[in-house]
C-alpha cells in the first residue's frame, strides 16, 4: 500500500463513518413512533447493507472486474467506517440489560446469520457478473 492508498482509505472511512451517521438518524427518526422503536433496525440496516457491498466488492476484486486498490479503498475504508459490530455488540447487551432476551438473541444473531447470508451474496454477485 502507498500514501494515496492509505490517504484515500482514510477518508473512504470518514465518508463511510458520516454515511452511518446519516443513514442511522434517518431510521431512528423515521421508527422513533412506532413498536420497533426499541430494537436496533438501523444498526441491523446498516451492518446488512455494509456486508452485501463488501461481499460485492470483494468478489469483483477477486473476478478482476475492478482493481484491488479499488476494494481496499471502497471495501477496507468505506465499508469499514460505514459497518460496526463494535455498535452492534453494545445494542444487543443493552437489549439483555433491558429485560428483553429475545429482541437481543434477534439482534445479535440474526444480524450475525443475516449479515453473513448478505456477504455470501455479494460475493457470488460479485464473481458472477
Amino acid at each position: 500500500m502507498n500514501l494515496l492508498e492509505l490517504l484515500l482509505v482514510t477518508v473512504g472511512g470518514g465518508a463511510g463513518a458520516a454515511l452511518r451517521f446519516v443513514l442511522d438518524g434517518a431510521v431512528r427518526t423515521r421508527l422513533a413512533r412506532t413498536r420497533a422503536a426499541g430494537f436496533p433496525l438501523a444498526t441491523v440496516l446498516i451492518n446488512v447493507s455494509g456486508s452485501l457491498v463488501l461481499g460485492l466488492l470483494t468478489g469483483l476484486g477477486q473476478a478482476g472486474t475492478i482493481p484491488s486498490s479499488v476494494v481496499v479503498v471502497l471495501g477496507t475504508g468505506m465499508m469499514g467506517g460505514y459497518t460496526t459490530f463494535s455498535t452492534a455488540s453494545v445494542e444487543t447487551v443493552q437489549l439483555l440489560r433491558s429485560g428483553k432476551p429475545r429482541l437481543a438473541v434477534l439482534n445479535g444473531l440474526g444480524m450475525l446469520v443475516v449479515s453473513v447470508g448478505a456477504a455470501a451474496l455479494g460475493l457470488w454477485l460479485g464473481r458472477n457478473t
